[in-house]
């Protein structure tokens, strides 16, 4: 076995400071002392031995010099020429790092420095085309990327004689809380199986990407008309919504889609153009499921707003331009307010009161609802407390906590100190938490849960029935209630389908012995159906719309020296 080559050498001339940077430089040393050492060592013994005579000395000494400069000159000169390679290779890696640019080195050598320069070459086009496939491509679907999409559809726009380019934007409907309930790995297949079926439903010229999450791009340049667009809006949205099988157990999924039309004229880019796509579709997702939506100039007027509103919601709190109001909610079967529920408005400087429809979505994204949400929190639990110092009946106050407020790490000492400094009991205190904000991850949830109850703290969980929490995980939830979306009470009466889903909530809540509160209930006969049916308290503009503290106070205080149902007293405002 041959001994293993090792660095010894090398590490101690890389020591010599003015050897440190030059290989070169190492080598020439090197062979200059190899052929000198031997000639030094001759003119020593020449000049110390007596067996020749002075002039001969001389004479064999400066023909030895001479002889061995030639060498030296012609070995160094030899040696520099035979290092090229290893220079070229060590140049071509160093510019590849700096400027990305591929070598041209030969290959046709097959001794070692050769095989070097063959292996260095192979190497870098390989790793390029690995950095251009990272940069460019969906690791998990292995579609072009938004950069790549971007690119692509530059070309093609400068290519194609087509007068008309369309840009959809195709996205999974509810992917937040469909990710959080299916498990790990599961979401994936999903995926890739969603990017499958839209592959088949485009031509082959048709730009494809994923954009991200559950969001795909969709270019198409060739268009014989408008109505091919909406073909093919129709096709991938009914494709979309036959079940999918992963891992053989069925998953049901819906897409919505925003398109944008753009004349090869316009000087509109491509980011601008995804930017109309992904308006149009926020646009289509607010009109339900599996809808397609086209993008309008009146949109790009509504981004504007909505950048505005985000602007302006940067310091609304600081500005005090933040309200609270409160909606009562009502004992269904003996009339008499139970609790409040804390709802936040916008009072701008300039618009006038804004829904909170339009800024909590815009407050959720930036983050903003963090502080908000905690502002909330203490203003609710302040006025419960005046409520009650000033003598009225002893209410729950109910408070939203979001996504956002869940993740943080110190929401419990957060509510442990409100509770606190507020002197409410904490038994006054209901929070309201969205299934999909639980979901997310399912053994934290729990552990917060269990905290929050500990303190004293109700537990309702908000929208029940809008999302994926099964009956499993519902029953490791530690939580008090369950409340119906608005959704199901607006169609109990007139849509089966609501009503059944109504009547199933009920019975499991009794089953499991949770109250169950309906949310939105707007007619008496909604109000007599879930009465009917045993649901326990109900909220909605039958009752009494959102209002601020002083209105509530009256309410209540009328609702207090009366004998009659909320309903009648809350008729008078």
């Amino acid at each position: 076995m041959q001994p293993k080559p090792n660095l010894n050498l090398y590490s101690l001339l890389g020591h010599i400071p003015w050897l440190k940077k030059s290989y070169t430089a190492k080598i020439m040393v090197v062979a200059f002392l190899g052929t000198h050492v031997p000639l030094l060592t001759l003119m020593v013994w020449f000049l110390t031995s007596n067996a020749y005579s002075l002039e001969t000395s001389v004479r064999v000494l400066l023909i030895a010099l001479l002889a061995t400069l030639a060498g030296t000159a012609a070995t160094l000169y030899t040696l520099r020429h035979l290092l090229v390679p290893v220079i070229l290779t060590s140049e071509a890696l160093q510019n590849y790092l700096d400027t990305r640019t591929l070598p041209n080195l030969p290959t046709k050598f097959t001794d070692e420095v050769g095989t070097l320069m063959a292996n260095s070459s192979q190497t870098l086009y390989k790793l390029d085309e690995l950095i251009h496939y990272i940069t460019h491509y969906d690791e998990l679907t292995g579609l072009p990327n938004r950069d790549l999409f971007c690119d692509r559809l530059n070309e093609t726009r400068s290519q194609n004689n087509s007068p008309l380019v369309a840009v959809l934007v195709l996205g999974i409907d509810d992917f937040t809380g469909i990710r959080h309930a299916l498990k790990p790995g599961i979401c994936d297949l999903l995926i890739i199986a969603v990017s499958q079926r839209v592959v088949q439903c485009i031509d082959g010229s048709d730009a494809l990407a994923r954009l991200g999450d559950g969001e795909f791009a969709i270019a198409r340049s060739e268009l014989p008309s408008l109505e091919s667009v909406v073909k093919l809006s129709q096709m991938l949205l009914s494709t979309l919504t036959k079940p999918f099988s992963i891992n053989g157990n069925p998953i049901h999924i819906t897409a919505s889609l925003g398109i944008t039309l753009n004349h090869l004229e316009n000087t509109n880019s491509v980011g601008k153009l995804l930017q109309q796509a992904d308006f149009a579709l926020h646009q289509a997702k607010q009109q339900g499921r599996s809808h397609y939506q086209f993008y309008s100039p009146e949109m790009n007027v509504q981004l504007q707003e909505r950048l505005a509103l985000e602007n302006s919601l940067r310091g609304a709190l600081e500005r005090n331009e933040l309200l609270v109001y409160y909606q009562p909610l009502i004992d269904l079967q003996g009339g008499r307010v139970t609790a409040t529920e804390a709802l936040v408005r916008w009072q701008h400087s300039t618009e006038g009161l804004v829904s909170p429809v339009k800024f909590i979505p815009i407050a959720e994204a930036n983050g903003e609802i963090v502080p908000i949400g905690e502002w909330i929190l203490r203003t609710a639990c302040a006025q419960n407390r005046r409520w009650q110092l000033a003598g009225l009946p002893a209410l729950r106050i109910s408070v939203n906590l979001s996504a956002r407020q869940f993740e943080q790490t110190n929401l419990v000492e957060m509510v442990r100190q409100i509770l606190a400094e507020t002197e409410l009991e904490a038994a006054y205190l209901e929070l309201e938490v969205t299934e999909s904000a639980l979901m997310s991850d399912i053994e934290r949830s729990v552990t917060i849960l269990t905290q929050l109850r500990e303190l004293g703290v109700s537990l309702a969980l908000d929208d029940f029935g809008t999302g994926y929490c099964s009956l499993n995980y519902l029953q490791r939830f530690p939580v008090n209630m369950l409340k119906i979306d608005r959704s199901f009470v607006k169609d109990v009466l007139s849509n089966p389908n609501s009503a059944t889903i109504t009547d199933a909530i009920i019975a499991l809540a009794k089953s499991l012995r949770l109250t169950i509160t309906a949310e939105g209930i707007e007619t008496k006969e909604q109000r007599d159906y879930l009465q009917a049916r045993g649901c326990d308290e109900g909220q909605g503009f039958y009752f009494s719309r959102p209002a601020n503290a002083d209105t509530i106070t009256k309410l209540l205080k009328k609702s207090l020296e009366s004998d009659a149902e909320f309903i009648d007293i809350a008729t008078d405002f």
